[in-house]
């Protein structure tokens, strides 16, 4: 090996060996709050309310937090309403998604790029939250489910990574099934779609999380606590009321102070909400990174 080879040779063992370094450290700083909030769900509530800083380690294990959510009626509703609003977002936002990503992606498609500018231009400018809210009204649709998930189910994100995905089915492919007699809505869901599944997980990712992490939309359009999702029943729990996190039947079953509990409860929420999201992202993990390059490279 020449001069140039070995120093390139070990200006790679430096760059990886700093790479480590510097990722790891971003890890570990993205893990410490994780680690703390899980900590501190199963510790004791009298030691938790008198300690300041980081919890690392649990400190005398229980599950009395948890055991005092799976008590509260109002977050176990607001749990169902969020699996309904993610499921209802899903099934409209990746319908509209493949639809009108497979409609934009035909090469003969009558003013496309005028459309494509259009429907563009909404990601920079929108009509406000007064309108939007106006316009919900005169649909009959505040306090209702379909405010929360109708609005934002077809984001122009999601549709332009669609259509860019149907773009790199070859065409050769779809005139021959045109030609055995298949219809539009057959070559999509029977050639096309099989051949994004990548993108299409994407998407769903996208609209998961989304729909899940959302508590503006229904704050803003929902007066019936029954209809609240989990995220806002958790804004609650964390910023505005502390006093009623704790159900009346469950503090009857407390032995101790139920002002105690409180924080043990606030850390057991998180952890029970965000955990459907962390066990579903592995899964989905492995077709992100293939679904979000598709399109952005040029053959």
């Amino acid at each position: 090996m020449n001069r140039k080879g070995i120093k390139e040779s070990k200006a790679r063992i430096v760059f990886v060996i700093c790479n480590t370094i510097i990722l790891s450290a971003f890890a570990l700083i993205c893990l410490l709050p994780m680690l703390h909030v899980l900590f501190s769900s199963v510790s004791n509530p009298e030691w938790l309310n008198g300690h300041r800083g980081l919890v690392l380690f649990p400190h005398g294990f229980n599950l009395v937090g948890y055991k005092l959510v799976f008590q509260n009626k109002a977050l176990i509703r607001g749990f169902m309403n969020t699996m309904m609003y993610v499921g209802l977002n899903l099934i409209f936002g990746l319908g509209l998604s493949m639809i009108g990503g497979y409609v934009l992606a035909k090469p003969d498609l009558l003013w496309k790029n005028v459309i494509m500018m259009m429907i563009s231009f909404t990601m920079l400018f929108s009509g406000g939250i007064i309108p939007a809210y106006i316009n919900l009204q005169n649909l009959h649709m505040v306090n209702t489910i379909w405010a929360v998930v109708l609005p934002g189910s077809l984001n122009v994100m999601n549709l332009i990574l669609m259509r860019e995905a149907f773009h790199s089915v070859p065409i050769s492919l779809l005139e021959s099934a045109r030609l055995d007699g298949a219809g539009e809505y057959r070559i999509l869901w029977s050639i096309s779609l099989p051949l994004v599944k990548p993108t299409v997980a994407t998407i769903s990712l996208y609209l998961i999380i989304g729909m899940w992490n959302s508590w503006f939309p229904a704050a803003m359009y929902l007066r019936s606590r029954d209809l609240y999702p989990m995220q806002l029943i958790l804004r609650e729990i964390l910023i505005v009321n502390t006093d009623n996190i704790i159900s009346a039947d469950a503090i009857a079953g407390l032995e101790e102070n139920a002002d105690l509990y409180k924080q043990l409860v606030k850390y057991s929420t998180i952890i029970i909400s965000s955990l459907p999201m962390i066990i579903l992202y592995p899964f989905i993990m492995k077709y992100f990174q293939t679904g979000i390059r598709v399109g952005a490279i040029k053959e």
